[in-house]
């Protein structure tokens, strides 16, 4: 059994214990949060031991691993706190609140041979997964364009109040929002963003943090697209993730539900047709051992269980993945300031 102890049980905290405790090779040993309400509650409802010292934590019940759910101006401190004592480390995305801090968890990680990835769930996704492959397979020919959306209803009126509204903290749209659109866009194509202009970073409603996020984006390859991200839109009922690729062979859309390729020939070997082809999450979603919220989240935990069983990182979610997103969040931010 893998010892896993959690930091941090607001919603995705809850939501990895929960996923966590019920995965075959786990043990859930312990569990941090400063609130003592939420302590209070999770005493009173399972057996797990609960610490508002996540240094006492690990100290005492000496985990294999460690998920770090926290906002992410903590993360450094714990990531690398936990990979010092022993443990491979599971951390929440945004990775980073600067380059430095994440190349210092990236630099730790390697030094000290840890097991690490950070919770981009989308590479876990069926759709996106198939996307990728078919990417790769090269069906839609050369690309030359790509439009990478993510759409909203989070931040719809003048509040604050919470991590997501304060810059310190790691709040903002372009951390939240951009950052999932931004890594899935290096994920399916293959080749990481380098260059980005014209970038819009607009304050719809919040007083410090940018409630969306336009601009183009360059890739290593050479192709160009753009990126059009917003947490103020009240036309979709949950979050929306969206990637489409024209190329001169055909053209690709994929979110979460639903990817649809148009192909100009007949591709037999990819079980393709001339003209468009659909395929549905039910279709390409994995067979999982528990289902919350989707079942990329169990997918994702699993494949870190794993690669702590077998002690392998083949970097599908690696800190060092993480951190190349970092940086063009980082980039966006210098380019929309010198508008």
């Amino acid at each position: 059994m893998i010892k896993v102890a959690i930091i941090g049980l607001g919603k995705m905290g809850i939501s990895h214990c929960a996923i966590l405790g019920a995965h075959p090779e786990v043990e859930l040993v312990g569990v941090c949060d400063a609130d003592n309400l939420l302590q209070s509650a999770f005493k009173k409802l399972t057996k797990t031991p609960c610490y508002s010292d996540y240094k006492k934590m690990i100290e005492e019940t000496r985990p294999d691993a460690v998920y770090v759910v926290t906002p992410t101006k903590l993360h450094e401190e714990m990531v690398i706190y936990a990979m010092e004592h022993g443990c491979h480390v599971f951390c929440e995305k945004p990775f980073a609140l600067s380059i430095e801090d994440g190349q210092r968890m990236v630099d730790t990680a390697k030094k000290l041979d840890k097991v690490n990835q950070v919770g981009y769930h989308n590479r876990f996704i069926g759709t996106f997964v198939e996307a990728k492959r078919l990417m790769d397979a090269g069906v839609i020919g050369k690309p030359f364009h790509f439009m990478g959306e993510a759409y909203g209803p989070v931040v719809l009126k003048r509040k604050g109040g919470t991590w997501r509204s304060d810059k310190k903290a790691g709040g903002g749209c372009v951390m939240d929002y951009a950052a999932h659109v931004l890594n899935l866009i290096n994920y399916i194509c293959s080749s990481p963003i380098v260059k980005v202009a014209g970038t819009s970073m607009p304050q719809i409603f919040s007083a410090e943090v940018d409630d969306a996020v336009y601009s183009t984006l360059t890739l290593e390859n050479g192709l160009k697209g753009q990126l059009s991200v917003c947490w103020s839109d009240d036309t979709v009922r949950k979050m929306t993730t969206s990637l489409k690729i024209e190329g001169d062979g055909g053209k690709l859309f994929v979110d979460a539900t639903t990817l649809k390729i148009y192909v100009k020939e007949a591709k037999p070997e990819l079980g393709l047709e001339k003209g468009w082809n659909e395929k549905h999450i039910p279709e390409l979603a994995p067979i999982v051992f528990f289902n919350l919220r989707g079942e990329e989240y169990s997918e994702e935990t699993d494949h870190f269980i794993q690669c702590i069983k077998n002690h392998t990182m083949n970097h599908r979610n690696s800190f060092e993945e993480a951190l190349k997103t970092d940086v063009i969040i980082n980039k966006l931010i210098e380019d929309a300031n010198n508008e």
